[in-house]
């Protein structure tokens, strides 16, 4: 098939590529010129695994191409994928001008019998908002919008768009199955494909990463608990994962969560929740439970430092998580700031710092892991990279000079770390 992606984020371009290599050919489009240069470069803008390799590879088998202008591409597109973001507004609401702007644009060039397949993470009614704005402006009739939510963890995206546990399908139109079994037909089989309506698929989106986000905050509290009893997190989260009706996932606790999908989609579906009379009580608890977490990350590190102002803080990880550049609600934007207000000095390393370098201001950055644990009076580690789990702790510890460390993603063993000569503070683990 022939497919048109507006919007080469990190949901687009992702989709884009993984369908190019599943052999059909895939147009990506956005109005970022420097962003399509880059790409016709063939250079990925974000860091995502295997990213990179996937798109040379396709893009020299001419399954894969960028450019900047809608009405010369989805004219010959069987399928246009809508993929642009749809950022927090002032009040929680997701933020649709890109959508209806998108939806202004392709009603004036689509071909009839296009599918026009909302990609983007919108509220429910978002696909009859489309609809209705391309209906008013085309000149065509004939065209579908459908609802394809995608459900892609940054730093193993790739794998799960070709390995999907399921893939949701929100169709107003029976006679839209086949087409839609068609395009992920090199994908995965058809028993993974959940058909509903477009607003059941819309909400699905919302409703999984609000669950997600609410075992994040329900497992940090339970490690706050252990703290205090003197229990292990470790052994609560295997004992609960191990009871099949709940299961092991999101059950490690740490500083909270970040990113670009779980506040911004647990704040939308509040909400929509308050559009329609029905109060989201649990989320809103939720939202509130990892902002006073990310505040209180601060207050955890001074405790531990007697409240000595002119201590220097290394800070290992400041992406939201491992294997990604995103630095979106990251923990390390509230807990770095609180710490410098506090008079301390602070040292930094992660390994995709760039967007990260913008974002956080007067911290020395440095190259290696070892670099920033120099002469430290404390090592915090925020993200739980692979690297920092292979650090040599015999090196790190001498490069310190108290050799105390935070580790919010109890990534280390605390006897052995004992037993090493740290001073060594985890979450959860007593």
């Amino acid at each position: 098939m022939k497919i048109s992606v507006i919007g080469c984020g990190y949901v687009g371009l992702v989709s884009g590529v993984c369908f190019a290599d599943s052999g059909h050919i895939v147009t990506c489009i956005d109005n970022d010129e420097k962003k399509i240069q880059l790409l016709k470069d063939n250079k990925v803008p974000i860091y995502e695994p295997g990213l990179d390799e996937l798109l040379l590879k396709n893009v020299r088998q001419n399954n894969l191409r960028f450019d900047l202008n809608i009405n010369e591409n989805i004219q010959d597109s069987e399928i246009v994928f809508i993929a642009v973001g749809t950022p927090t507004g002032e009040n929680g609401e997701a933020n649709l001008s890109f959508i209806h702007q998108c939806a202004n644009e392709i009603a004036e060039f689509i071909s009839p019998n296009t599918y026009i397949i909302i990609k983007s993470t919108v509220p429910v009614g978002t696909c009859d908002e489309v609809e209705d704005i391309i209906s008013k402006k085309s000149k065509h009739s004939k065209f579908s919008v459908v609802s394809n939510p995608e459900f892609l963890r940054e730093g193993n995206a790739i794998n799960d768009f070709i390995n999907p546990d399921r893939i949701v399908i929100g169709i107003n139109d029976h006679k839209n199955r086949e087409k839609m079994i068609d395009l992920y037909n090199n994908i995965s089989s058809e028993d993974k494909i959940l058909f509903t309506s477009r607003r059941s698929s819309e909400l699905i989106k919302y409703a999984s990463n609000s669950m997600l986000a609410m075992r994040i905050i329900f497992i940090n509290e339970i490690a706050d608990l252990c703290e205090k009893v003197g229990a292990n997190v470790t052994d609560i989260a295997k004992g609960i994962g191990l009871d099949k009706r709940i299961g092991p996932y999101f059950l490690e606790p740490g500083p909270g969560f970040g990113g670009s999908c779980f506040p911004k989609d647990a704040r939308a579906l509040i909400e929509s929740g308050k559009k329609y009379d029905a109060p989201q009580t649990l989320l809103e608890s939720v939202i509130l439970g990892n902002e006073n977490r990310k505040k209180n990350l601060s207050t955890k590190i001074l405790d531990k430092l007697d409240g000595h102002s002119e201590n220097q803080i290394g800070v290992l990880g400041v992406t939201f998580k491992a294997e990604t550049d995103d630095m979106r609600e990251a923990p390390s934007l509230t807990l770095i700031p609180d710490l410098q207000n506090n008079g301390l000095s602070i040292t930094v390393y992660d390994p995709q710092c760039k967007e990260a370098s913008k974002l956080i201001q007067n911290v020395n950055w440095k190259n290696t892991a070892y670099e920033a644990a120099e002469d430290v009076d404390c090592l915090v580690i925020l993200t739980d990279w692979e690297e920092f789990k292979n650090l040599d702790l015999t090196k790190l510890k001498n490069k310190m000079k108290r050799p105390l460390i935070y580790d919010f993603r109890n990534i280390f063993d605390p006897v052995r770390m004992t037993e090493l000569g740290f001073e060594y503070f985890s979450v959860g683990r007593g």
